[in-house]
């Protein structure tokens, strides 16, 4: 097929995409380094870690592609640790194999997601023994590194050291019950599990947990402070962060660890699986002898170790800060190691590294009405996305455009189908088809002659000046949002821009009777629509891209670069590929199924609302309880369903807040009514 292109350097993308080229950044150009919190690899990803992090990333990397900067985007799993330990010991396999396991399910999920990782790699590689290593060196020779004698949780069941995460207790900040030894859930601070108030033998919760002393290493974060203070205020000002836990919009450090004075903090852990502790050539070698890195420590240097495992010249990113931006993206709840602890670190190295630039975070995706549970089976995770059979494009799109970047969000079923039916179809969808099938059946697929120059189009056409001024206000809006990482706005933006192009067709009277009555105006019109498409084609490829490869294909065209105004750029002459519908439109009611396959065991949540005494009893009797039909559901049954999640959720509010007595009463007798007629309604069916 013909192709006629204004192919010139400022129109078409030179960057390939993720991982197809090893690349390298270049002195005097802007040149973006991207990473995303490296995830546990214990575990499968829901969406929320997902549009948290990975995807978040994702879509900067990819916007800077097509912006023709040299980009580089790592992550990996975050595989040491005790988090890995403990899951290991409950599978009843060795950390390794865990990791293996967990690293293929992660890579898969990214994968369907169209995720374009330069590499994602592994903390358990070579690269990052050796980086970490020197890291630590570096410390103790600048006189970062102190031993401290203190007391740790000691099991005498076991009898060994019990690592952070194999205790569990009470927070001693927040009270929450169920406290992990490194970091409570209940209020995000990081802990010393000898802090907990009543500790627990993860192994076996009938060990007796002592205190007993051990030596270790700690990282005087102390000391680190002055410069880190100084640093933090540049870099927000400069790199221009969003307000977080660590610095709020005015400039002011606001963490509470801070204002308190840092205090050092451990590096040493008694564990198997970690990176060894190197000798630092000091009298206390032997007491570190054994030991391994605590996992806060080694997990923030995967960054540049992955990095050094995709090229052998990663110093060029990593010690490059005159030339390299560094932007992290994260969930609100690893603000704190990358603001404060990774950056100390790096700082007290000595080295001339590459540090943050921009600080990327999200809030929380919650899951229709609550929150997602691997253990109850409530929420999308991992591969299970692509058992709806909806496309990776679109559940980016909905993610995406519900970004949770100042406030949590609430994933819902109503408003995914939505998303695909009302805006991708009726809005973007309707657009491309509606221009290309008209070049395809009226001018044999063969762009025609429309009379405008190749290259930028005038805003004061005159015909066409309001949607000319009108595009590239939008696009200029666009730019300025991407480059501000306000990536929910500009896929907003992108959404603008398709709905522009539905209202000049609509205006300008695309159709047949144009054609005869004006030829010249139906060329024009058809050449500029074609062009706009070309344009949305590079807009949408951060978002979805492999909807931005659809449109290429259709188009017949190679991928382009994001342009500052619209231009004519495919020219006369040139000829189009076939057009396809981009969308198809979801039955509305694959809500309530999708709602009944994700939703969570209703047995799980019939066991959480009984109480403790009642569970026991019913255990050990076999006693009934409302389960989950696993054949299909009658309309009644579902909604039955819905019913009893939303009054389990009102039983359970009025308990956390110590509701009347009678009032929970009348609470729980409604939830056991409906329950019991859902056990009725499934006698019968």
């Amino acid at each position: 097929m013909t192709q006629k292109i204004r192919a010139t350097d400022d129109v078409l993308r030179s960057i390939p995409d993720p991982g197809r080229a090893a690349i390298l950044p270049k002195d005097g150009e802007t040149n973006i380094l991207i990473t995303s919190a490296l995830p546990y690899c214990n575990n499968v990803p829901h969406l929320g870690n997902i549009i948290g992090s990975t995807l978040s990333a994702d879509v900067f990397s990819r916007y800077n592609r097509t912006r023709n900067r040299r980009t580089l985007y790592v992550c990996g799993t975050d595989e040491y640790g005790t988090a890995s330990e403990t899951a290991a010991l409950k599978e009843g396999v060795t950390p390794r194999e865990l990791c293996d396991k967990y690293y293929a399910l992660h890579k898969e999920t990214y994968d369907w997601f169209d995720i374009g990782f330069d590499l994602f790699g592994r903390t358990s590689a070579a690269k990052h023994t050796e980086i970490c290593q020197s890291i630590y060196l570096n410390l103790g020779q600048h006189g970062y590194l102190e031993k401290q004698v203190k007391d740790q949780t000691y099991c005498e069941g076991c009898k060994k050291f019990l690592a952070d995460r194999y205790v569990e207790g009470i927070c001693p900040n927040c009270g929450f019950v169920d406290a992990r030894g490194d970091q409570c859930d209940g209020c995000s601070r990081t802990l010393d599990a000898i802090d907990l108030i009543e500790p627990r033998c993860l192994i076996d919760k009938t060990h007796a947990v002592v205190a007993r002393s051990s030596s270790h290493m700690y990282f005087k974060l102390d000391a680190a402070q002055p410069a880190l203070e100084e640093w933090i205020k540049k870099s927000w000002k400069k790199g221009k962060w969003s307000p977080n836990a660590t610095i709020n919009a005015d400039g002011e450090i606001v963490d509470a660890r801070m204002k308190g004075g840092l205090k050092p903090t451990p590096v040493t852990r008694d564990l198997a699986w970690g990176v060894p502790i190197p000798p630092l050539g000091r009298e206390d070698d032997k007491e570190m002898s054994g030991k391994v890195m605590y996992v806060w420590f080694d997990a923030v240097i995967g960054y540049p170790s992955i990095t050094a495992e995709y090229t052998p010249e990663w110093k060029q990113w990593w010690f490059n800060p005159d030339n390299v931006k560094l932007y992290q993206f994260m969930g609100k709840d690893n603000v704190y190691f990358h603001t404060i602890y990774f950056p100390a670190m790096l700082l007290a190295d000595g080295r001339n590294w590459t540090t943050l630039h921009h600080l990327s975070t999200t809030e929380y995706l919650n899951y229709e009405g609550g929150k997602f549970s691997k253990s109850k089976n409530r929420g999308v995770f991992g591969p299970a996305a692509k058992e709806t059979g909806i496309p990776a494009s679109v559940w980016r799109y909905y993610l995406l455009s519900t970004r949770p970047e100042t406030s949590d969000a609430m994933f819902s079923w109503a408003d995914c189908i939505a998303a695909n039916n009302n805006v991708l179809l009726k809005n973007f969808g309707n657009f491309v088809n509606r221009a290309l099938k008209f070049l395809s059946s009226q001018y044999d697929s063969v762009l025609p002659e429309s009379g405008d120059a190749p290259g930028p189009l005038s805003p004061n056409d005159p015909l066409d000046a309001e949607f000319i001024t009108d595009v590239n206000t939008l696009l200029k809006e666009y730019i300025d949002a991407m480059e501000s990482v306000k990536i929910r706005l500009g896929l907003q933006i992108v959404m603008l821009i398709s709905s522009r192009g539905n209202g000049y067709l609509q205006a300008a009277g695309l159709n047949k009777a144009l054609m005869t009555e004006n030829p010249q105006r139906c060329a024009q019109v058809v050449s500029r629509a074609i062009n706009l498409i070309y344009v949305l084609s590079a807009l949408i490829y951060p978002f979805m891209p492999a909807t931005s490869d659809a449109l290429l294909l259709q188009l017949n065209a190679p991928a382009r670069a994001i342009p500052e105004v619209l231009s004519t750029d495919i020219l006369a002459g040139h000829q189009i590929g076939q057009p396809e519908h981009l969308f198809k439109n979801i039955d509305e009611k694959m809500e309530e199924v999708w709602k009944a396959r994700f939703g969570g065991d209703e047995s799980t949540k019939k066991e959480e609302e009984a109480p403790t005494s009642k569970r026991k009893a019913k255990k050990a009797a076999g006693t009934n309880a409302v389960t989950m039909d696993s054949g299909p559901k009658s309309p009644e049954a579902i909604a039955l369903e819905a019913k009893i999640l939303e009054q389990g959720q009102v039983v359970r509010g009025l308990k956390e807040n110590k509701g009347s007595k009678d009032i929970v009463d009348v609470a729980v007798a409604e939830l056991k009514k409906l329950k019991a007629e859902l056990v009725l309604l499934e006698k019968r069916s």
